[in-house]
């Protein structure tokens, strides 16, 4: 036969008082504040490193008399009946930029040459980038 003792209880005092559970309300306040926050982070993250509406390849470029180089660019675009705009420049020997032109992307054309004048002898050249922004001088002419 055995008999049914009490579990020992603490001494007052020594431990604080008895922790309550946790309410849910903040479990779920939490749980949607962090589902928010992690569904903007995704949105931001689509709209800042996604593929480009609009981008140029360079496909050739070659040196021409009096320090300037003609660079034939390939242009990739979401909207072909858009106009748009590239910057291209070229590079000496030391890699430092010494020449840059912004060029006028008809629509449609997906195929341009441009020839950028430049400071020093140019050796190399590249597309710095494009933008649909094409800016008012350039639409003009």
């Amino acid at each position: 036969m055995s008999t049914a003792s009490a579990p020992p209880s603490l001494p007052e005092g020594r431990y604080g008082r008895p922790r309550r559970p946790a309410r849910r309300w903040r479990v779920w306040v939490f749980t949607g504040i962090a589902l928010v926050v992690s569904c903007a982070v995704a949105w931001l993250g689509y709209v800042n490193l996604g593929a480009a509406p609009i981008s140029a390849e360079r496909v050739t470029f070659e040196e021409l008399p009096g320090n300037a180089m003609t660079i034939s660019l390939n242009v990739t675009r979401d909207e072909p009946d858009r106009p748009g705009v590239c910057i291209v420049r070229t590079r000496d020997l030391s890699g430092a930029e010494s020449g840059r032109r912004e060029v006028y992307i008809p629509p449609g054309d997906s195929r341009v040459d441009v020839v950028v004048k430049s400071i020093d002898r140019p050796v190399t050249a590249d597309v710095y980038g494009c933008s649909y922004d094409v800016p008012e001088y350039l639409s003009r002419s």
